[in-house]
Parts: C-alpha cells; sequence; structure tokens
C-alpha cells in the first residue's frame, strides 16, 4: 500500500514544468506546513529573500523543525523524500507565520512556496498539537469569523501583493477551511489569479457563512478530498462537493494524510465515505445546527475548561502526563455551577435525541424496503407460476 512517502521516491525528479501540480503534491506541501520553521523561514513581514528546502538542512536549528514528536518520524521521512529529487529540493519558502494567542484562543501558521514552473502554493497549518489550537477548532462551531480565519484573509492578500503570480491555496484539517475561507474572502483581483483550492479533510461552514462570502464564485476551483471514515472533514459539510481517498488505517486515525493511498500520480479513489460514518456525521451536524449559540457556546466553553484544569498547554503533555491531567479534569467538572450543568445536559439530550430519530428513521426506511422487496419477489414468484400453467 503505496502513500504520499512512496509518490516522492516515484515522481521526486519529475519538475513541475513537466508534470504540473498533482493533488499528492498538495497533500505533501500541506503536511509540510506543519513543520516548525521558527528562525529558519523569513516572515512575512520581513521582505527578506526567499529560502530553498534545501538550504535548512544547513540550518543550525533543522531538528527543532521536528518538535511535534507525534509525527516526528514520518516528518522527517518526508522531508527527506522531498530533498532526495529535483521536484521539491530546490523548493523556495517564505512568508512564514506562525501566531498562538491564549487570550484571544488563536493558533494560525502559514507558509508560502515557490515551485520551480514559478507558481505558488499558499499553505495554512492545521491543528497542532497546542490546546489553544483545538479550541479554535471547537469555536468554528458556533462563531465565524475567528481570529484565525480573519488572519487568512490578511495573510494571503499580503502573500498576493508581494508575489504577484498564479497560486494555489491549500491545507490540512484545520488549514482547509482557511484555505477555503481565505479564498472566499481575499480580494477580487486576488481571487483571479487562483488556480484551486485543496480542502484536505478541512471542515466546512455553515450555510449562513457559505452565502455571506460568496463562495460560489470560487466553488468550482475547490477540491475537497476526505478519507473514507471522515469525522472533521464532514463538519458543516452541506453541498456534497468532495472527493472520497481509501486508507491503510480504520476509523478517525484517517484524518492523519500518511495513512492515505497513492495510485501512480494520484490518490487512490473510492465511492463515498462509510454509509455509517456519513450518518454520524450528519447526525452530529443537525445537531450542532439545532443548539442556539448560547447553548454552544456553553458546551465548548466548558469543554475546554475542562481539558485546561490539566494544567498541559499541548496535547503531548495531556497525554504523557495521563493521570494528572484526569485530576485536574475531574476537579474541574467539580466546580461546574449549577446552571452550566442545566445546560450540558440540554445539550447533550439533544444531541441523543436527534441520533434516536436518525435511527428510528433509518430503521423505518429499511423495514419499508425489506417489506417492498418481499412484495416485488412475491409478485415475480406468482408470475413465474402463472406463467408455467399456461
Amino acid at each position: 500500500m503505496e502513500t504520499v512517502l512512496d509518490y516522492l521516491k516515484e515522481y521526486g525528479d519529475c519538475s513541475f514544468r513537466d508534470m504540473p501540480m498533482t493533488e499528492v503534491d498538495s497533500l505533501a506541501l500541506c503536511q509540510l506546513s506543519y513543520l516548525k520553521f521558527d528562525g529558519m523561514v523569513p516572515g512575512v513581514r520581513e521582505n527578506s529573500s526567499s529560502v530553498t528546502l534545501q538550504s535548512l538542512k544547513e540550518h543550525p536549528d533543522y531538528e527543532k523543525l521536528f518538535a511535534d514528536v507525534r509525527y516526528e518520524e514520518v516528518n522527517r521521512a518526508l522531508i527527506e523524500g522531498m530533498l532526495a529529487g529535483k521536484r521539491f529540493r530546490n523548493m523556495k519558502l517564505n512568508c512564514y507565520v506562525n501566531i498562538i494567542e491564549k487570550q484571544w484562543e488563536t493558533q494560525f501558521s502559514a507558509i508560502t512556496y515557490i515551485l520551480d514552473d514559478g507558481t505558488v502554493y499558499v499553505a495554512y497549518r492545521g491543528t497542532d498539537e497546542t490546546i489553544v489550537g483545538w479550541k479554535e477548532d471547537f469555536n468554528m462551531a458556533f462563531l465565524s469569523p475567528v481570529p484565525g480565519q480573519e488572519y487568512s484573509v490578511g495573510y494571503l492578500n499580503s502573500v498576493a501583493d508581494r508575489i504577484r503570480v498564479p497560486f494555489y491555496v491549500g491545507g490540512h484539517s484545520k488549514g482547509g477551511n482557511l484555505a477555503v475561507y481565505s479564498a472566499m474572502n481575499c480580494r477580487p483581483e486576488v481571487q483571479d489569479r487562483i488556480l484551486r483550492v485543496f480542502s484536505m479533510d478541512g471542515p466546512g461552514f455553515r450555510p449562513e457563512v457559505l452565502e455571506r462570502c460568496g463562495y460560489d464564485l470560487i466553488a468550482d476551483r475547490v477540491t475537497k478530498i476526505l478519507p473514507h471514515s471522515s469525522l472533521v472533514g464532514m463538519l458543516f459539510e452541506s453541498d456534497m462537493n468532495y472527493q472520497v481517498v481509501a486508507s491503510k488505517t480504520f476509523g478517525l486515525a484517517q484524518h492523519d494524510p500518511y495513512t492515505w493511498l497513492v495510485e501512480g500520480d494520484h490518490l487512490k479513489h473510492v465511492n463515498d465515505i462509510y454509509e455509517r460514518r456519513k450518518r454520524m456525521d450528519n447526525t452530529l451536524n443537525t445537531w450542532i445546527l439545532s443548539l442556539d449559540e448560547k447553548q454552544l457556546r456553553t458546551f465548548v466553553d466548558t469543554l475546554y475548561q475542562v481539558i485546561s484544569a490539566s494544567r498541559a498547554d499541548n496535547l503531548i503533555e495531556f497525554t504523557a502526563e495521563w493521570k494528572r491531567s484526569m485530576n485536574g479534569i475531574i476537579a474541574a467538572l467539580k466546580e461546574v455551577d449549577e446552571d452550566t450543568t442545566k445546560v450540558l445536559k440540554t445539550v447533550v439530550k439533544a444531541l441523543f435525541d436527534i441520533a434516536g430519530a436518525n435511527i428510528k428513521e433509518e430503521f423505518t426506511k429499511n423495514t419499508r424496503d425489506v417489506i417492498s422487496g418481499t412484495k416485488e419477489l412475491m409478485k415475480q414468484s406468482k408470475s413465474k407460476r402463472f406463467r408455467r400453467r399456461t
């Protein structure tokens, strides 16, 4: 089973002039944006010369690229695979930004790549290991724009002013949401230069946001790709305009791009999301849209309060020190006031009510289908017996 790492071995020596941007290239560039380029790539406000991917290998802080220990091994393999071939080796990097603002519950990071055919790829980082980054993801359920989305628009306009060529925009997870949001809301003259927008298992938007931001203006240039068992990418996915790829693993672990399967120079596509997963995703979306802003805000704020009570700054610490984390969570739950508890009970009850209604509707539909099928078989059987007699 081949993945993006195998793709780099197979096609790493094909220049972008010989083989234009593919969806697997986009996946690789989105994943590369998770690396910690602080101090190695010029900032978006520096107006400095770009650096090549090759030059980073000689940088004294090279090892700091792999600070996220969850994906250290595969991220090392990714960058080594890129450096091994001419397709990415001399790719230029610039306009790096990495903002973490706990006070405003914001985690935003982006980087710009200049490819060897002269085109540009603007990549937004998805949710990193910081707890504040996950809180911003939750905020998307009821608040738009969140600060990260506003930053993404400013970033795209700024990069487009400096590098006046056609460009791609993309991201994985929350980064995919930021890619689409920035493409919807950037200046018209910037929007005209967008070649394609890639959302790799990125959450969608509430219907009113799509309408307000004029999604129709870029819809035909958006490529949304989801794994076979997607949860994140199916959040607020209303237009069903997505492609589905196979993964070498199961369940929510498919959110990891390194598990997505590759065939030749493209991802291995399958028909659709698993039916059971799709029902669960539809239930979750119906539930979120059924709650008012106060209920959602209370639910998300309480969840964040409980997780933050672990005193961990990031999810790596949270899981590594799980005993300490759980003690903090238990203590925080005891501090939840009575009014908040009532709201939480109402919110959770709504989820179960919707899930129960969906199950009942599915059961009724299946029953109707079985009865209808049985009647049809009986009709065909009677028709055959009649023909034999005559």
